[in-house]
């Protein structure tokens, strides 16, 4: 497993030499793991996909690992923003703070070879510290969603604690529907979703 933030070093400003090859490699690999139930890419499957040789590939992703970084940094990315936009629609506060852990539930059911792409590459994270930016979309929405719901004074402490608390419910019960222990009940979802307390301890 790759420690995550190598993540934020992706040659996303690499030359391109068959027009926006990197982005249509993304957009390919994006297309291929909706088909899939356990992410399963190779960089010359998909350079054949793409009508290209595999050494114009190589060009924009020198190895297999770094073509799943991009592909998992790229999830992260779309994740956040539709929970940004969930949360936008429910007017924000409390009320768009959950939206952004049911669409979390919701995508990653909707996504599973995706999502466990993005686990597969993500290494250890540190809520209080890291840059959420670099971080990907999503983790940006959780960082900012848990800076909104509590007050100024908590510590960079409690506030990761928060964070914490909040993903490890929402990634919980998506992986607990993706293997098969819960029925997917988008009803029940927002219920339990529904009952985080972000109180200060």
């Amino acid at each position: 497993m790759l420690p995550f933030l190598p993540l934020r070093g992706l040659p996303v400003n690499a030359p391109y030499h068959h027009g926006d090859l990197r982005a249509a490699a993304l957009e390919m690999g994006m297309e291929r793991l909706a088909k899939q139930e356990q992410p399963d890419l190779g960089l010359r499957a998909l350079a054949r996909d793409l009508g290209v040789s595999a050494t114009a590939l190589y060009r924009h992703f020198p190895n297999k690992d770094a073509l799943l970084d991009a592909l998992a940094l790229e999830g992260l990315d779309r994740l956040g923003r539709h929970q940004a936009d969930a949360a936008a629609k429910a007017g924000g506060g409390p009320d768009g703070f959950a939206e952004i852990g049911v669409t979390y539930v919701t995508w990653a059911v909707e996504n599973p070879a995706l999502l466990r792409l993005i686990y597969s590459r993500v290494g250890q994270v540190d809520l209080a510290s890291d840059d959420p930016t670099a971080m990907g979309e999503a983790f940006h929405q959780l960082r900012s969603g848990i800076a909104a719901m509590m007050p100024d004074e908590m510590s960079r402490e409690q506030r990761a604690a928060a964070a914490l608390h909040a993903w490890s419910l929402v990634h919980g019960l998506a992986m607990l529907i993706l293997d098969g222990q819960v029925e997917y009940d988008p009803a029940m979802v927002r219920k339990v979703v529904r009952m985080t307390d972000f109180s200060p301890c």
